[in-house]
């Protein structure tokens, strides 16, 4: 896996491209949504309905390299490149599986903790920063 503390292979489906022939870009987000989302629970984070507390997208950006055409798998990538007091940033890179050099697209995203009933940011646990720290 190297730099990624989660990858995610994903099958690029028909219904993702657009009228110019290839995948719309609001899948890359989706796809590193998918990421995110199995990062957080690798790491025990909530991410399910009813949750008392759990992340929330503050921020997203990313670069598009290079365009994905149907049939294609790409691969997710995502690590912490920092970690706040409430919130954490995260890089992702999507290539096309089993060729990592071949890039797609990068970018970042700010999740912040929040408690969803007060709507109250919250401290990033100790046992998630401890998993953090063990790599």
């Amino acid at each position: 896996m190297g730099e990624w503390s989660v990858e995610v292979s994903l099958d690029v489906a028909w219904g993702e491209m657009d009228a110019l022939g290839h995948v719309n870009n609001v899948r890359y987000i989706a796809w590193a949504e998918t990421a995110r989302i199995a990062f957080f629970e690798k790491l025990g984070m909530s991410t399910r309905p009813g949750d008392p507390v759990g992340p929330i997208l503050a921020r997203i950006e990313n670069d598009y390299l290079e365009p994905v055409e149907y049939p294609a798998r790409v691969t997710v990538g995502v690590r912490v490149e920092r970690l706040g007091n409430t919130s954490m940033t995260l890089v992702h890179e999507i290539w096309h599986a089993g060729e990592p050099g071949r890039i797609v697209a990068r970018g970042r995203a700010v999740v912040v903790l929040i408690n969803y009933a007060t709507q109250e940011k919250v401290r990033v646990p100790e046992a998630v920063r401890a998993a953090l720290a063990s790599g």
